[in-house]
């Protein structure tokens, strides 16, 4: 999806603005697209992509997740993403199965399931960690 990040030449009341006279290069690093983390099905595998941001810097950003650290009583571990139950940031991304800080997803070891809230930003730090939530 295309973002537009600079200001528009034009006014609100359809006058032209003065040519800026900022630099253009650091308008162009606001920043990127929102990386939508998906939770993966059936034998969809794990996807990441790296991204240079400023500075030389580089970003990982998790696009679809199928596993998930979780923590239990003091101890943390990995268990497979079943469903996104419901997500604060947006109604709809509980729809689209889209995994952001703060969501509540299902998760499961074994053959116990359990809620879990998401406590990392997928979307920036590459990996999804979350704790046990209780009823």
């Amino acid at each position: 999806m295309t973002q537009w990040h600079m200001r528009s030449k034009t006014k609100p009341s359809g006058g032209k603005r003065n040519a800026s006279r900022r630099c253009k290069k650091k308008k162009a690093w606001r920043g990127g697209d929102f990386a939508a983390t998906k939770v993966a099905h059936s034998n969809e595998k794990e996807k990441r992509k790296v991204v240079r941001v400023r500075g030389g810097n580089i970003k990982i950003k998790q696009q679809i997740a199928r596993y998930a650290n979780v923590a239990v009583s003091g101890k943390v571990e990995k268990m497979e993403i079943v469903d996104v139950l419901e997500n604060k940031a947006n109604r709809h991304y509980a729809r689209r199965d889209i995994i952001t800080k703060g969501a509540i997803i299902l998760v499961k070891k074994g053959d116990k399931e359990l809620k879990a809230e998401v406590t990392s930003r997928p979307g920036q730090d590459g990996v999804v960690n979350a704790k046990t939530i209780t009823d």
